[in-house]
C-alpha cells in the first residue's frame, strides 16, 4: 500500500472511531481496523488489567482471548508490559516468535502452540489517561515490518483518542440518566408519601446505605415499585 493511500485509509478511519455510538463499537471499529489496515496483521484486541487480571476486549478472534488469558496466568509476555506500561516502552514487538528468547520465555513458548508467529502491542494512552494496550498478532513468523509498526503506532494513537471520547460520553450520559432517574423517584415519593424534596432524598440515600446498593439502583427500584416499597 502505498502511503498515500494510507494516509487517506488512516484518516478515513480516525473520523469513523468518531462517529461509533457507544465504547464497544468503538472497541469494535480499532481492532477491526488493525485487521484492516496493518499488513500482516490477523487477528486484534485489546488488553485491560485490573490489577493483575487481564479483561480481553474487542477480540477479533479466540486465538488474542486465549493469548491473554495465558499472560494473565503467568503475569508475563508484551501485551501484558503494553498495558501495564512497564518503563518507558509504549511499542513491543516479537518478530520472530520460533526464535525470539530474550523475555517472556514462559509465554513465548506457549504462545507458539496457540499458532502466533510474530505479535506487537501498542500501549493505549492521552496525556491524562492510560487506556490498556492494542495487541496485533500474526501467525507467520516475520510478519510485521517497520511500516506495520508505524501504522500500528499511528492505528492506536488515534484509537486512544477515540477510545477516551467514548468513554466520556458513556460517563456523561449515565450520570444525565442517574440525575433524571433520582429526580422521576424523589417525584413518586413526594407524591405518594406526602415528603419533602429534601425528606424524599434522605429517604433514598438512607436506603442506599442500608442496602449497600447505589442511590441509582435504589432510585430506580422506587420508579417500578411506584414507591410503595420504601
Amino acid at each position: 500500500m502505498g502511503w498515500e493511500n494510507f494516509a487517506t485509509q488512516m484518516a478515513a478511519m480516525a473520523r469513523d472511531l468518531l462517529s461509533q455510538d457507544s465504547v464497544d463499537a468503538t472497541l469494535e471499529r480499532i481492532t477491526g481496523s488493525a485487521v484492516e489496515i496493518v499488513e500482516g496483521c490477523d487477528a486484534a484486541g485489546i488488553l485491560i488489567l485490573h490489577g493483575r487480571r487481564v479483561q480481553s476486549l474487542a477480540p477479533t478472534e479466540d486465538l488474542v482471548v486465549r493469548s491473554d488469558a495465558l499472560q494473565e496466568r503467568l503475569s508475563e509476555g508484551p501485551c501484558f508490559d503494553a498495558a501495564r506500561h512497564d518503563g518507558e516502552e509504549r511499542v513491543f514487538r516479537i518478530e520472530d516468535m520460533t526464535a525470539y528468547q530474550d523475555r517472556w520465555p514462559g509465554y513465548v513458548a506457549q504462545a507458539r502452540a496457540l499458532g502466533v508467529g510474530s505479535m506487537m502491542g501498542f500501549l493505549l494512552y492521552t496525556e491524562d489517561e492510560e487506556l490498556g494496550a492494542l495487541n496485533l498478532y500474526a501467525r507467520q513468523p516475520a510478519a510485521f515490518s517497520a511500516g506495520s509498526e508505524t501504522s500500528g503506532w499511528l492505528l492506536a494513537s488515534h484509537a486512544a483518542v477515540a477510545l477516551s471520547s467514548a468513554r466520556n460520553a458513556a460517563q456523561l450520559h449515565q450520570a444525565l440518566d442517574t440525575r433524571h432517574t433520582i429526580g422521576q423517584a424523589m417525584g413518586i415519593l413526594i407524591e405518594r408519601h406526602d415528603l419533602t424534596e429534601d425528606d424524599a432524598f434522605t429517604a433514598m440515600r438512607r436506603l442506599s446505605q442500608e442496602r449497600n446498593t447505589k442511590l441509582r439502583d435504589i432510585a430506580r427500584q422506587v420508579c417500578e415499585t411506584g414507591g410503595t416499597k420504601i
